[in-house]
């Protein structure tokens, strides 16, 4: 299965989730729902946006975060692995789904008040 192929497969799971749209992103595919990014695809495997109130989950589940190599660094996004016994309960999928994009929207950087 092609990376495309994957993603549409996880779009077309995320159904009762509402609408999710996609678009190619750094080699990767990103998952979108009103705008907001709360999901990438690279290669096989699906990432949801976490932070400090949902990573435990992923932690307690053994998932770890999206990693690149950037010259002779290794960079880490705030994206962790959906471990497979999710991906395979479209129920359990979508409700994570919720809190990924939560998580995003709660990574806004709001303008300060002058």
């Amino acid at each position: 299965m092609s990376q495309q192929e994957y993603a549409n497969y996880i779009v077309d799971t995320l159904t009762d989730f509402g609408t999710v749209t996609t678009r190619a992103m750094f080699g990767g595919i990103a998952l979108y729902k009103d705008g907001l990014i709360f999901a990438i695809v690279v290669r096989d495997t699906l990432y949801f946006k976490v932070d400090s109130s949902t990573r435990p989950e992923y932690e307690a589940l053994g998932s770890s975060p999206f990693t690149y190599q950037m010259k002779e660094k290794t960079g880490t996004m705030s994206y962790w692995e959906v471990p497979l016994e999710i991906i395979d309960d479209s129920e359990q999928l979508v409700q994570w789904a919720e809190t990924a994009y939560l998580a995003s929207a709660r990574s806004i950087k709001k303008p300060k008040k002058r």
